[in-house]
């Protein structure tokens, strides 16, 4: 699926993590992807509400959970930028009432 959102397509997802040698770029490629297939799911779905929302967000916070178990060390400044993603995803498609901790309510990092 093509992602119509104009906000998301312009996007640098991740980018302070790009810039930090710290993390492998494969390993923050594959989180990229993770919020584009995020971003594909509500655009496929168009959650109605928050809740409907949340549901999305939190699986893909299980598929970051996830990532983190392979080859990716989620410590504080990759928590942060991941967090501000997803926020900005929410915020992309008028979810501007989202509440970050919520979105991420399943991380275990």
């Amino acid at each position: 699926m093509q992602i119509s959102n104009h906000q998301v397509t312009a996007h640098s997802f991740l980018k302070a993590l790009y810039r930090d040698k710290y993390y492998p770029d494969h390993a923050v490629d594959r989180g990229k992807e993770i919020l584009l297939r995020l971003c594909e799911r509500i655009e496929a779905d168009r959650p109605a509400d928050l809740a409907a929302l949340y549901v999305l967000t939190q699986a893909a916070t299980e598929e970051f959970n996830d990532l983190q178990d392979d080859d990716f060390d989620i410590e504080t400044v990759a928590r942060e930028e991941i967090a501000e993603n997803f926020w900005f995803v929410a915020q992309a498609y008028g979810f501007t009432d989202a509440d970050v901790e919520e979105l991420i309510a399943t991380r275990d990092w």
